[in-house]
């Protein structure tokens, strides 16, 4: 089972930047960062293929976000800018099934860290 573990999370202004990282055990052939805020259902904000392919981000946060990885450090990265009070969550990062494809859907996804929490003040 791959193991997940999210960092960098904290609080942060209106119009700041905060960069979260997460350590893996292993890659799965996708990556991604979902975020939930409490009452509501986890969603995908980004999502790549492991080294190299197409890459997701939601609407929400298109332009201001951007995932990488860093492949022989075993780290994926979310650098956030523009940061907004709704992207305040708590944000979790994700590992792909086995077998299937990458996206912003829940489906692709079998695995998640214990995440971090992120908190932006108007």
């Amino acid at each position: 089972q791959v193991q997940l573990q999210e960092s960098g999370g904290g609080s942060v202004q209106n119009g700041g930047s905060l960069r979260l990282s997460c350590t893996v055990s292993y890659w799965r052939n996708c990556m991604g960062w979902f975020r939930q805020v409490p009452g509501n259902q986890r969603e995908a904000v980004a999502a790549s293929f492991v080294g190299g392919g197409e890459i997701y981000y939601s609407d929400s946060v298109k332009g201001r976000f951007t995932i990488s990885q860093d492949v022989s450090k075993k780290t994926l990265f979310l650098q956030m800018h523009r940061m907004k009070p709704e992207d305040t969550g708590r944000y979790y990062c994700a590992a792909s099934r086995v077998t299937g494809g990458c996206g912003l859907e829940s489906r692709y996804f079998g695995v998640y860290g214990p995440g971090t929490q992120v908190t932006v003040s108007s």
